[in-house]
């Protein structure tokens, strides 16, 4: 009775901390930019994949040290054969079983006997002309590519989710720019419904403002789903897919404060390029384990082993003899192998790593141009948005004196209301074209940023900018 009512207790705590969990959420603050960057910097997928990816590479290295440790095999086998026997040799294949022990003239096939036998063998390449440290350091060159792949994921990702974010301040502004413009088309259509109503305008003004005001509805509606859309693109690109966001657009409606005095870009820096270089070390530990593989293998072994048969020499079959070893034997002694007719092999494959190496060489070449083309398309954006941003201001207020004398002239029926919805999409599209422009400002540091591989000094700024 006592566990039903602590039972009881408990599932009514729970019911009650639910709604406050609910409200936890709901009351989440606004996201910022730099904090849509650190939500997908540890929630994306693709990061995790990247790490995951690096962390099973870096494997290999241990795996290529331990060819450096002796190798030891123990074996055991239990039989019941026959004894026959018969003199020559042949070739070593896998249907017929070796068997050991002289020519038995009064052998049958009928008869058999127990066998057995087991050992330990120990083997160790004592010397291989720096194959085992070729093979250690190719696998560190791929364990460092991977890393460095890391960078490159996180870079993108960072990326991706500011250059949502700012889609998201894109569309919002657009929806407030679309109902500011319902608004007015309501307040102006209110009006001429009053004047027509007095029989001071045709009828025909109150239908064509319907028909504007609902078309600015309509705009209204498209730039709300636009928003709506963007938003859970942002909440994919941050790792919290299907959950609703809510953004702090405050600093990014100002143009940035001034930058610092650019210096020149080092790209060898840039994490696509760092990454390049790692792959192109790969493919260089490659060739070097390649050319130290054309060489003898020395190997060392030592084998301590055991048989055991009831056949023996002199015709006799005992079943109490052959379950076990009876008869102990050791060995050691220096096993030199080599094989000539690898050097066809080795030949081609290393003809396919120059390929790869040129390969790779051409693609860190074009990424280097694609980041220089990057880096020279954002500053020209920078340049351009600026002039841009320096301009909307006048179109803005060139708008709004318009549509304010171009109502005031319908009022003295000296214009029409075709002219007055014009002047209102025009003042509209100001109003839109005035807050993207300020905000490609942010976008060209953005791909500036992007370019140089860090997003540290655009988050910088940003702080800059709120405080």
């Amino acid at each position: 009775m006592t566990n039903i009512k602590n039972h009881l207790i408990q599932l009514c705590l729970c019911l009650l901390a639910l709604p406050l969990a609910v409200a936890t959420q709901d009351n989440a603050p606004p996201l910022r930019l730099e904090n849509a960057v650190e939500l997908a910097l540890q929630h994306y997928p693709a990061i995790r994949a990247a790490q995951a990816q690096a962390a099973a590479v870096s494997g290999n290295t241990e795996l290529a040290r331990n060819a450096y440790l002796p190798r030891v095999e123990m074996d055991w086998q239990q039989t019941r054969g026959t004894r026959n026997n018969v003199f020559g040799q042949f070739f070593p294949q896998p249907s017929i079983p070796p068997i050991s022990g002289p020519l038995l003239a009064n052998s049958s096939f009928t008869e058999s006997a127990w066998g057995s036998g087991g050992g330990v063998l120990l083997s160790w390449e004592v010397f291989d002309f720096g194959l085992r440290k070729a093979n250690v350091e190719a696998a560190k060159s791929a364990t460092r590519e991977a890393e460095a792949r890391i960078a490159v994921t996180q870079l993108d990702v960072a990326s991706a989710a500011a250059e949502a974010f700012l889609r998201v301040v894109a569309a919002e502004q657009a929806v407030r720019a679309a109902q500011a413009n319902v608004e007015r088309m309501e307040t102006f259509s209110k009006a001429v419904h009053v004047l027509v109503d007095n029989q001071l305008r045709p009828g025909a003004d109150a239908s064509r403002t319907d028909a504007e005001l609902a078309a600015a509805r309509s705009v209204w509606i498209q730039a709300k789903q636009n928003a709506a859309l963007t938003r859970v693109a942002l909440a994919e690109a941050i790792g919290q897919a299907g959950q609703a966001v809510t953004i702090d657009d405050a600093p990014l409606l100002e143009p940035p404060p001034a930058p610092p005095t650019p210096t020149a870009t080092d790209f060898s820096l840039h994490p696509l390029m760092l990454a390049q270089k790692a792959a192109l070390n790969t493919i260089q530990s490659r060739q070097q384990v390649l050319d130290r593989s054309f060489f003898p293998r020395f190997q060392w072994q030592t084998s301590v082993f055991g048989r055991g048969s009831g056949a023996r020499v002199d015709g006799r079959l005992l079943n109490s003899r052959g379950l076990f070893p009876d008869t102990p034997n050791w060995a050691t002694g220096l096993t030199i192998s080599f094989a000539p007719t690898d050097i066809f092999n080795l030949r081609t494959r290393r003809r396919q790593e120059v390929d790869y190496l040129n390969a790779e060489q051409a693609r860190s070449d074009l990424a280097l141009q694609k980041l220089k083309a990057e880096q020279a398309g954002a500053q020209a954006l920078i340049a351009s948005a600026r002039e841009l941003a320096d301009n909307t201001p006048r179109q803005l207020q060139a708008a709004q004196e318009t549509e304010l004398r171009v109502r005031r002239r319908y009022e003295a029926e000296l214009s029409t209301v075709t002219e007055v919805a014009e002047a209102q999409r025009l003042l509209a599209q100001a109003e839109v074209e005035n807050a993207l422009a300020r905000l490609s400002l942010w976008r060209a540091q953005l791909a500036e940023a992007k370019a140089k591989g860090d997003l540290a000094p655009l988050l910088d700024l940003l702080r800059k900018a709120r405080r």
